[in-house]
């Protein structure tokens, strides 16, 4: 209970624009853009990613940070970056690998627009891919339930156009289950993430421990020997290192190897744990988020857990 008043509080802060002009205003929010946040541009993000690789052996899938909009201008300002990230990782030889969310590129101004504006991003990626190794592609971002059925449209249509793009699941939502085996069944590439989102309990996992007991549970289903079989690509999106083993192990059990599958995990959050997976030979990628209107993201960040309460008054504070 106490988890869900916290999410939904900073949920509601990451929605004002009051609070949003202040923070990204001031310096008070710094220690926040600092921790979760890779710069203002492009340059400051491959800087960022190519510290990542070079230094740790770590992958990174770049977001442009503006979700939500409502507006033609932002949607324009939102693929422009999506397009200039993607430039600017193809002069270099890391993954062209980039986030994208649907409300930053339309979705909530104007849905029929939507997959116009995606085929530029995807369209740009899979000309900047060519036949380089690695895994490139356009990572579709997942939102809050009222945008899941527009988001798999999305991805399918691309993927069926044969664009290189891969699909964001939550384990929050109980849909999911049918939703993944669909995906694996088409041989697609995941990212499963627990969700930030507060879902009601006709649709949602409502508490900690039934999130977690189905991320367990969607995780076999990814790594199962017919999934490896449908060339499915898993992406297991968390920074608990028990499901980290959790995952080894089953990958082992299942014939999977090193680099078949990775792990990802958010810029700023459990380096430690990060660094030493990569360590061990495994494929670990870091979403790295960057631009000017970084504290709707940042204070989500906060909101995963009310132990980060601590953090959020030093940043307002400081």
């Amino acid at each position: 209970m106490i988890r869900r008043i916290w999410q939904s509080a900073m949920i509601r802060l990451a929605h004002s624009p009051g609070m949003t002009r202040f923070m990204q205003g001031s310096r008070a929010g710094s220690l926040l853009s600092r921790k979760y946040v890779a710069g203002k541009n492009p340059e400051e993000a491959i800087e960022t990613a190519s510290d990542l690789l070079s230094v740790q052996g770590i992958r990174s899938s770049l977001f442009y940070l503006g979700e939500y909009v409502d507006s033609q201008e932002l949607v324009d300002l939102n693929i422009k970056n999506k397009l200039a990230i993607a430039e600017a990782l193809g002069t270099t030889d890391f993954d062209i690998h980039v986030s994208v969310d649907p409300t930053q590129i339309g979705h909530s101004v104007d849905p029929s627009k939507v997959p116009e504006n995606a085929h530029r991003s995807a369209t740009t990626i899979k000309q900047l891919t060519g036949n380089r190794s690695g895994v490139n592609c356009m990572m579709i971002d997942m939102e809050d339930d009222s945008v899941v059925d527009a988001t798999i449209r999305l991805h399918d249509q691309l993927k069926q156009e044969g664009f290189p793009v891969a699909l964001t699941l939550q384990a929050y939502l109980k849909r999911t289950t049918t939703d993944l085996q669909r995906q694996i069944e088409a041989g697609s590439k995941v990212r499963l993430v627990k969700g930030a989102f507060v879902g009601e309990s006709d649709i949602a996992y409502t508490n900690q421990p039934d999130i977690k007991a189905n991320y367990y549970r969607l995780v076999e289903q990814m790594l199962s020997e017919r999934s490896k079989e449908a060339g499915f690509y898993p992406v297991i999106a968390t920074h608990d290192d028990k499901i980290h083993r959790f995952v080894i192990d089953k990958a082992a059990e299942a014939g999977w190897q090193q680099g078949e599958y990775e792990f990802e995990m958010l810029l700023g959050v459990r380096t430690d744990v990060a660094k030493s997976l990569a360590e061990s030979g495994e494929r670990v990628r870091v979403y790295v988020p960057f631009g000017r209107d970084w504290w709707p993201y940042a204070v989500r960040r906060i909101g995963e857990n009310p132990r980060n309460a601590l953090l959020l008054t030093r940043s307002l504070f400081s």
